[in-house]
């Protein structure tokens, strides 16, 4: 077992109900999770969104994660990277803008679909926090596991905490055989070949200190979905410190998913040219 990577016992085993509402139990109570008062909350968190004919959840995610944020007393901007969405999302981002306000919202849509990883890139050089927050912006990742993102990341110093689908207490829900079989078996392909120690090698949902998001951005060559895994593969390569936190991964409910065959050729290619490589 790798000495850098810490296991979080599980600080909420609820999932969240189909219907997204902000609630934990029977008695629908606004979910909020209890931050240590002794754990420093003041620093600034900036969530990079990337977004593709999201127009339907952009609305959503983005009210989600205002009160997240909101009810935590936590400071954070969202910055917006549409690649020139054909559904007018960038319209619904400007309209949001309008809402939440330009401190809160930013834009930086893109003239074209350029890829997951340059959108990063995009993002972090308007980015103002010194925490980063990666997340997919069709409620997948549900808003509400971020404070116990920040409160391990806060009581271990940790640089990188990561929602894991594959431990107790995570899950994935609404995919079908075939996609969770897929899915589990590019997590064990890629576990087998590049031994990484992280339970959800092909998650999405992580939260990085600045610099180290910008070092392993920077030493990461692969694209598309090989992107994330490369990224938790340079992390041990740099001894970073990465903590897991369980998550109930719940598939999109507007839109159609991005995963089809060329993506999962183009993962197979990406994993072995990394394995290649390290």
């Amino acid at each position: 077992m790798n000495n850098n990577i810490k296991y979080s016992p599980i600080v909420n085993p609820n999932i969240y109900n189909n219907d997204f509402s902000n609630t934990t139990n029977n008695n629908n109570q606004d979910y909020q999770i209890a931050i240590d008062p002794q754990v420093d909350i003041m620093a600034k968190y900036t969530v990079l969104l990337p977004t593709y004919n999201e127009r339907e959840n952009l609305p959503i995610i983005v009210w989600l994660l205002n009160d997240t944020f909101t009810k935590n007393n936590i400071d954070y901007e969202i910055i917006i990277i549409d690649d020139a969405s054909p559904d007018g999302t960038l319209e619904v981002a400007k309209k949001l803008q309008g809402i939440y306000g330009e401190n809160h919202i930013v834009l930086r849509p893109r003239a074209g679909k350029l890829g997951l990883g340059t959108a990063y890139i995009h993002g972090i050089q308007s980015a103002t926090g010194e925490f980063i927050i990666l997340m997919d912006a069709d409620m997948s990742h549900h808003p509400k596991y971020i404070p116990e993102f920040i409160k391990l990341q806060k009581q271990h110093n940790l640089d990188i905490v990561t929602g894991t689908r594959y431990s107790l207490g995570g899950g994935v829900y609404g995919w079908d055989l075939r996609r969770k079989l897929t899915s589990r078996g590019a997590n064990y392909l890629a576990d087998l070949l590049l031994n990484p120690h992280v339970s959800d090698l092909t998650g999405s949902f992580r939260l990085y200190k600045k610099n180290v998001l910008k070092k392993l951005i920077d030493a990461t060559i692969s694209k598309g979905y090989v992107f994330q895994m490369e990224m938790m593969v340079r992390a041990r390569q740099f001894n970073f410190t990465i903590g897991e936190i369980p998550i109930a991964f719940v598939d999109r409910v507007y839109g159609e998913s991005k995963l089809g065959t060329n993506e999962i050729i183009g993962y197979i290619k990406g994993l072995w040219g990394l394995f290649k490589s390290v």
